[in-house]
């Protein structure tokens, strides 16, 4: 009895110094004042658990640099180099500052000549997405955070087998911690066909801490160098088929022209950070005919440099609306920053809407977005609740010509940790066929009054403030 008395005592020391040690890291690191109270909280609130998540999900990836940041500079710098002889483009003279603003601190240049197609549904994106890659003469580069072995997932997967057995460079990147629920035969299947496949930040038990918190959020294909996709659809048979309370509503874009060269640079970066391959050809930057009109901005972000790139673009963005801002997010977890632009453009006079779920697929990150909405409604921003399934779709409308699109939700995970890809585009008859998606959907949509709001319960108020506290590591 004494000697197990004792095993727990030692126990409970070293418990306490690794905990002590862990929470004197933390605030060492100098992070957001807000993460490091949230962290201490979750070590000091979960004993022993809260030291397991926190090795799982709370060690900081730009310390670590996942991937070496002056490499990440070297390649996109040869890239630009070679996918074009860049033309000198005068961007839209209300957006020279967010377009100069991202070209700095992510050399993500201006290019015009581009068409875009929007896709709200799931059967239309891989309709369109299994045509071209039918039509794929030289290379296939595809990328997906969530790629399952179903029955949408098959489809897209025999097209890339019979591709590469008619001798295409097919590569294939799926996050590791995204795909778990695909069957590893499925892409051991994949390899065996010539397919050419990398997961991106393997995860194995042995080195199982920092690699699931800094995941590849990216929804990317190229197809020959001239078309691409991008987006938030992954590859899942419920984009077709839609959930158990209605539709999976979700937004993808295809791009043809141009900009295709901004997405080619964006993959091969991740293909060289995860495969150690280096691939810079002029045979995946082909010279590309004006496709259309419009001036368009790839602009990736992930836990690596010194700048948030994306946040930082829709900061700006939000803080320089005239007219009206129109946000679809399927999460609405803002930084402090982001939130203070969004009430400070509501009370300037600019129209601000905001459209989220209803019903949410991640119980705990939804609750926390309801504890946002008051903030907003108070300062008149319109709040509205998406009835028909779930809102999935990462859409930004600014005034009149000014369309972001991507795979970055708009909550600290995206902002943060995860490596993100959204598309800056500056045309306004793009931006005309935004809000029209954005203005169907409101017709499947319940606007959220303040006086609605306030009538939740005590309970209901409360668990949101709690969920609240965490929010910054969300």
């Amino acid at each position: 009895m004494e000697t197990a008395s004792n095993v727990i005592l030692i126990f409970q020391i070293l418990y306490v110094a690794t905990a002590l040690g862990t929470m004197i890291v933390i605030i060492s690191e100098n992070r957001n004042p807000l993460k490091t109270i949230s962290w201490v909280l979750v070590l000091l609130l979960l004993p022993l658990v809260g030291l397991i998540i926190y090795y799982f999900f709370g060690e900081d990836g730009r310390k670590q640099r996942l991937i070496s940041h002056k490499m990440h500079k070297r390649l996109n710098r040869h890239s630009i180099a070679r996918k074009e002889l860049l033309e000198t483009l005068s961007p839209p003279p209300e957006y020279k500052g967010l377009v100069n603003l991202l070209n700095r601190m992510k050399a993500s240049p201006l290019y015009g000549g581009s068409k875009v197609t929007f896709y709200s549904d799931g059967a239309s994106k891989f309709d369109a997405l299994c045509e071209e890659l039918e039509k794929a003469q030289k290379h296939i580069h595809i990328q997906y955070y969530i790629f399952l072995s179903d029955e949408t997932g098959h489809r897209i997967r025999d097209i890339l087998v019979r591709k590469a057995a008619e001798g295409l460079e097919v590569r294939f990147i799926y996050d590791d911690v995204g795909s778990w629920k695909a069957k590893r035969k499925f892409f051991e299947d994949m390899e065996k066909h010539g397919i050419l496949v990398q997961p991106f930040l393997k995860v194995a038990f042995k080195i199982l801490t920092s690699r699931v918190n800094y995941r590849n959020h990216r929804k990317v294909v190229v197809i020959d160098g001239k078309v691409g996709f991008v987006g938030g659809m992954n590859i899942a048979d419920r984009y077709i088929y839609g959930i158990k309370h209605g539709i999976w509503r979700d937004s993808h874009i295809k791009v043809e022209g141009k900009a295709v060269a901004g997405l080619q640079t964006a993959f091969l970066i991740d293909w060289y950070s995860s495969r150690r391959e280096f691939l810079a050809s002029d045979s995946y930057y082909p010279p590309l005919e004006s496709k259309g009109d419009n001036l368009m901005q790839i602009v990736t972000s992930g836990p690596v440099g010194q700048f948030k790139d994306i946040h930082l673009g829709i900061l700006h963005a939000i803080s320089n609306a005239k007219e009206c801002i129109y946000i679809q997010t399927p999460y609405f977890i803002p930084t402090d920053s982001l939130m203070l632009a969004i009430q400070m453009a509501s009370m300037r006079g600019v129209d601000v809407r905001l459209m989220i779920p209803r019903h949410s697929d991640t119980t705990f990150v939804h609750i926390a977005s309801m504890s946002f909405l008051k903030e907003i409604l108070d300062v008149k921003v319109s709040v509205y609740f998406f009835e028909a399934g779930f809102l999935h779709s990462k859409l930004m409308v600014i005034d009149n010509s000014l369309t972001i699109t991507g795979s970055a939700n708009m909550d600290v995970r995206s902002f943060e940790h995860n490596f993100e890809i959204d598309a800056f585009i500056y045309n306004a008859e793009t931006c005309r066929r935004a809000k029209e998606i954005f203005f169907g959907d409101m017709n499947q949509s319940t606007q959220l009054t303040i006086e609605e709001w306030e009538k939740r319960s005590h309970i209901e108020k409360f668990k949101e403030s709690v969920t609240r506290l965490f929010s910054p590591l969300l």
